[in-house]
C-alpha cells in the first residue's frame, strides 16, 4: 500500500529588515525553535522601508509557485494602530499573516477564502517585534495544519488599497514601472489582456529616452533579438517588461540604466490608428 505523500511544513518571509538582518536571523529561529521540521523560505528581506506595494509585488510574483498550505509571514509595518490590525488571510490554500494595512488587497487577485483578526496574546510584554511574539506562533500553528479559529476570529473586512492600475485611452495605456530586477530588467504594471484589449492588433510604440530608442514590437523571450539589444515582452506574469538582452545594472548594460528608468517611472504605450501591429 502506497504510503500518502506528506504536505511540506513551509513558511515564507518577506520584509524590509535589510540583507543579512539579525531581525530575520530572529525569526527564522523562532521559528525553528517551535518546529525543527519546518521549512523557512526567504523570499526578500530588501524590500524598501515601509514599501507595501512591493512586498505586494513580490509575493504576486512568487506565491503561485509554492504548495497548498504554505504560510506566508510578512514582516512589515507591523504594529498595530488605529484601524490596521493583525490579521490572516486564506487564499488559494495559503495563508498570509501580517498587519492589514491594505497588503491583503494589492497580494489577492480574487476573493479570498477567509480574512481573521488575530486573537492570540503576545508571548512577550515587548510590543515592538510583534513578527517574533505574534506573527511566528501564529504561522507555525497554521503550517502544523491548525485552524485558523483557534488563532483568531472571522474579520468584518479588511484594508483596500487598490492595486496600481494603468490609465487608459482610446489610443494609449500608460502604466508605471513596478519592479526593477536584478539586472535592470524594468517590470510594468501593463498587462497582456489589457495590451490586447487597447491595442486591437494596432502598431504601437513604447516611447523611452530618444526616438532610435523606442520600442515597436512585442517578443516572446529574451534571447528573439541579438545581444545588448532592447526587447520588450509579457513576463510569466503577464506583465510587461522592458529589458536588454544579457544587459545588466553592474556593468552599465540594464534597461534601467539605460533608458533612465526606475521604480515608478512611467511607461507608456502609444497605438496607431488602424494599421497591423507586429505584437503578439
Amino acid at each position: 500500500m502506497e504510503q500518502p505523500i506528506a504536505v511540506p511544513r513551509i513558511i515564507t518571509l518577506t520584509s524590509d529588515y535589510g540583507a543579512d538582518s539579525l531581525y530575520a536571523a530572529a525569526l527564522r529561529g523562532t521559528i525553528i525553535s517551535r518546529d525543527p521540521s519546518i521549512r523557512i523560505v526567504d523570499i526578500s528581506h530588501t524590500i524598501s522601508p515601509f514599501d507595501t506595494n512591493q512586498a505586494a509585488f513580490a509575493l504576486r510574483s512568487t506565491a503561485s509557485h509554492f504548495p497548498k498550505g504554505t504560510v506566508h509571514l510578512i514582516a512589515m509595518n507591523s504594529n498595530q494602530t488605529g484601524d490596521y490590525l493583525h490579521r490572516v488571510m486564506e487564499l488559494a490554500g495559503q495563508f498570509y499573516v501580517a498587519l492589514d494595512d491594505g497588503i491583503f488587497s494589492l497580494i489577492a487577485d480574487r476573493e479570498p477564502e477567509a480574512v481573521y483578526d488575530i486573537t492570540v496574546t503576545s508571548e512577550s510584554d515587548i510590543l515592538t517585534f510583534p513578527e517574533r511574539h505574534i506573527f511566528a506562533q501564529v504561522a507555525c500553528h497554521l503550517v502544523q495544519g491548525g485552524v485558523p479559529a483557534v488563532i483568531g476570529r472571522p474579520a468584518t473586512g479588511w484594508v483596500e488599497s487598490e492595486w496600481q492600475r494603468p490609465l487608459i485611452g482610446t489610443d494609449y495605456v500608460q502604466g508605471i514601472v513596478l519592479h526593477v530586477d536584478t539586472y535592470g530588467n524594468l517590470i510594468t504594471n501593463i498587462d497582456q489582456r489589457t495590451f490586447r484589449e487597447v491595442g486591437k492588433d494596432r502598431s504601437f510604440r513604447i516611447p523611452l529616452r530618444t526616438s532610435r530608442m523606442d520600442v515597436s514590437r512585442i517578443h516572446k523571450h529574451y534571447g528573439a533579438v541579438p545581444d545588448g539589444e532592447r526587447v520588450a515582452l509579457f513576463n510569466h506574469m503577464g506583465l510587461l517588461e522592458i529589458a536588454i538582452n544579457h544587459g545588466a545594472n553592474a556593468t552599465g548594460g540594464g534597461a534601467s540604466q539605460l533608458f533612465g528608468l526606475g521604480t515608478g517611472s512611467v511607461v507608456r504605450i502609444e497605438f496607431q490608428s488602424n494599421t497591423p501591429s507586429n505584437s503578439l
